[in-house]
């Protein structure tokens, strides 16, 4: 095949598969701006009633759609992955923990990655924050895996002033060492500015903001936290640090309309998991458990989706869906194929989102590990959990259940008791067979999960990820 006839085989295809989308036929391709926020409560934001001001971050979801069954995977790398791919993380071994700085793998490079489409079908790709994906090797950067702009940093848990991480130095631009100086959340959403501000218009944008932001370590410059004086500590300084986040979402806003780029972008919003330490640091509201369980306080996130004039101001979806509906739907508002080698576990949203249709879901996976997992179906949601329990960070050792070795379930109406106070297990068992065999089916088809323990005498480079 010719390059001449391939392209214009591309963009047949392409303009076909745009005429079939929802939507897609009345505006040109979307630019898609993603913020995601990290361990953010779900109480923490002012339109679920926090006394922590929120104003840039509640006016984008009063002007669009508040997304109230949102979910995402109880931890940071996991939610990512199942961003980028649209694929639940235990297909890609990375369902029981985060990508240790030290680890010798990352999303492995068979995945077809978002940016990766996106581009490929002429959107100019940004990242500006966390990575969190693995940097062992050039191959797994991101400017490797479909992002023409990189900025920030490849691991957790940073000082968010001097950048480093266990001894070693992680901030990058374009995948090499940079020393620009500041408080990373002013860094990442500068960056973030920049890259509207100098795009060109004449392509759409993909812009990919993965705020630390409010991970610990806590830090923040003393004039966010003023406000909160009322505040015990180490809730006081996070809750400046959101005041900081927020004020660089007011920023990213208004670089996007100062650009003429409003009325044609779609901006989504969501946190990387729940909250942790809820009462001490985090709210997750009413809301069962927190980061790193499988309890709503774990999975279920506040989020939002705005675009102004095809997403109606000041609605509420309440249909469930999940981050890996994200893949799909941006690829068919671009009017970008969803076909492709490794099938995808995400489900066009945009419906659910902009129409007010059902969940395209008939049953989401909210995780399948050796030793937990869950599902929720229509109302219902099953928790499948073996003793031997899981660290709030997913770090105590994976131990498999001995032979006859029961698994505990737990079988909620999420309906009825959207905080999971009432287990009904015992009064459904003919709904738990009929989940758990829905879950045995999914969990039938993980991967083993992959480990990272930090070995004997490891010492941390000078930059991680360093490309010589």
């Amino acid at each position: 095949m010719s390059l001449r006839g391939g392209w214009a085989r591309v963009v047949a295809a392409t303009a076909c598969l745009a005429c079939t989308t929802a939507g897609a036929e009345e505006a040109p391709r979307p630019n898609v701006v993603v913020i995601l926020a990290d361990d953010l409560g779900w109480g923490d934001v002012g339109w679920h009633g926090s006394k922590i001001k929120t104003p840039n971050l509640d006016e984008l979801a009063a002007s669009g759609a508040r997304l109230e069954n949102f979910y995402v995977q109880p931890l940071c790398s996991p939610t990512r992955a199942a961003f980028l791919t649209g694929r639940y993380p235990m297909r890609h071994g990375l369902q029981t923990g985060v990508v240790r700085p030290w680890a010798q793998y990352g999303l492995p490079l068979d995945e077809r990655t978002l940016p990766q489409a996106l581009k490929e079908a002429g959107y100019e790709t940004a990242i500006a924050g966390k990575w969190h994906l693995g940097h062992f090797r050039p191959e797994y950067l991101p400017t490797r895996r479909g992002f023409d702009h990189q900025y920030g940093h490849y691991n957790g848990a940073l000082d968010y002033d001097t950048h480093v991480r266990d001894g070693g130095f992680d901030w990058h631009r374009d995948d090499r060492e940079n020393r620009d100086e500041g408080y990373s959340t002013h860094l990442i959403g500068r960056e973030a500015v920049r890259v509207i501000a100098e795009h060109d218009v004449a392509r759409p944008l993909f812009l990919y903001v993965p705020f630390n932001a409010v991970h610990g370590p806590h830090q923040v410059p003393p004039r966010y936290k003023e406000p909160y004086a009322d505040m015990k500590e180490p809730r006081r300084t996070y809750a400046g640090m959101l005041a900081a986040m927020d004020e660089q979402v007011g920023f990213i806003a208004e670089a996007i309309k100062k650009k003429g780029l409003a009325e044609n972008t779609l901006i989504v919003f969501s946190s990387d998991n729940g909250g942790p330490s809820p009462g001490r640091v985090t709210s997750n509201g009413p809301l069962r458990g927190a980061k790193g369980t499988l309890f709503e306080g774990g999975v279920r996130v506040a989020a939002f989706a705005n675009w102004p004039g095809r997403i109606k101001a000041g609605s509420v979806v309440d249909a469930p869906l999940h981050i890996v509906d994200l893949y799909p739907t941006f690829l068919k508002l671009a009017g970008v194929t969803t076909d492709q080698p490794l099938p995808i576990d995400g489900r066009d949203a945009w419906p659910a989102i902009a129409e007010g249709e059902a969940s395209p879901h008939d049953a989401i996976l909210l995780n399948a590990t050796p030793r937990n997992g869950a599902i929720r179906a229509g109302d219902w949601k099953l928790i499948v959990a073996r003793p031997g329990g899981e660290g709030e960070d997913g770090d105590a050792p994976a131990r498999p259940a001995a032979d006859g070795e029961p698994a505990s379930v737990l079988l909620f109406n999420l309906a009825d008791d959207p905080n999971e106070k009432v287990d009904l297990a015992a009064k459904r068992p003919d709904k738990v067979a009929e989940l758990r065999a829905r879950y045995d089916a999914l969990a039938a088809q993980a991967v083993p999960p992959k480990a990272a323990p930090k070995p004997p005498g490891f010492r941390s480079p000078r930059v991680w990820g360093q490309v010589d």
